[in-house]
């Protein structure tokens, strides 16, 4: 596959980090590397992969800032099989830092360069803001996957990031594109839910996946066992779904390799 994928919502609660963290796993465990790279302070993805965000030697701080590189900073998930870029409370005092620096959009984008062919995917969890630190995702990104839930304010959020990745689009990263749209903890018996899906099925079409991931309690328990749902309960709905959203992703991948489907020729 070889992207870099920024996973970004600036609205909270939408099923991001855990996105990021059953993606990264759903996807190593189709024997692809993957390397996932959490740049939210709060360090949620981190703490999700059973690694201790208070007792981090190096993280994502210290890659943004210059201190390391970015091979020396990471670490193994296991169980899950992919690596990770950890993540602390460290990253605010980063974004302040980084505000003062020259090129500050492009320090993750030039940190990854020595690593980026060593990896079949990488994933970026972004904070849920459009701060500098999204900006840095969004500038070392080939595309962007949305999680939202099918709300009626989700809407108004998918425009105001929308916008924004236009604007990264004609200033520094003309490659970036939509990778997707995922409808997380998604209720098909509310009436809410299946209206704004449908708007969005009618404004981005194909771009929408068709998986959709449903609310599930081991999903939502899985990350105080510092584990992938793949590891909690792999016969869970949750885990099932985002097996099945690493499966599409593959699908579209290898569609769009193919190229379009050659015409049949008319008889004479």
């Amino acid at each position: 596959m070889h992207r870099v994928i920024a996973v970004a919502n600036q609205k909270g609660g939408v099923g991001k980090t855990t996105t990021a963290v059953n993606l990264a796993a759903s996807l190593a465990a189709t024997q692809r590397k993957v390397l996932l790279i959490d740049c939210d302070p709060q360090g949620n993805a981190t703490m999700g992969c059973g690694v201790d965000k208070a007792s981090l030697e190096r993280s994502t701080t210290d890659v943004l800032l210059g201190d390391c590189e970015l091979a020396a900073a990471l670490v193994p998930v296991d169980p899950g099989n992919f690596t990770l870029l950890p993540g602390n409370q460290d990253l605010v005092a980063a974004e302040v830092q980084l505000m003062s620096m020259i090129g500050r959009e492009v320090r993750l984008r030039n940190a990854l360069k020595p690593v980026r062919d060593n990896y079949d995917v990488i994933i970026i969890d972004c904070p849920p803001a459009l701060n500098v630190l999204t900006l840095n995702a969004l500038v070392a990104a080939d595309s962007v996957l949305v999680p939202m839930q099918c709300e009626y304010y989700a809407l108004e959020g998918l425009s105001a990031l929308m916008n924004t990745v236009e604007q990264i689009r004609a200033s520094v990263n003309s490659d970036l594109e939509l990778e997707g749209i995922l409808r997380t903890m998604y209720d098909p018996r509310n009436n809410l839910s299946n209206e704004v899906s449908g708007q969005l099925l009618m404004h981005f079409g194909d771009k929408v996946f068709r998986t959709v991931i449903p609310r599930n309690v081991r999903l939502a328990e899985a990350p105080s066992f510092g584990k992938a749902v793949l590891f909690h309960d792999k016969d869970s709905r949750g885990a099932l779904a985002y097996l099945a959203l690493a499966g599409e992703m593959i699908r579209r991948e290898e569609e769009a390799l193919a190229g379009p489907a050659p015409e049949p020729e008319e008889e004479e």
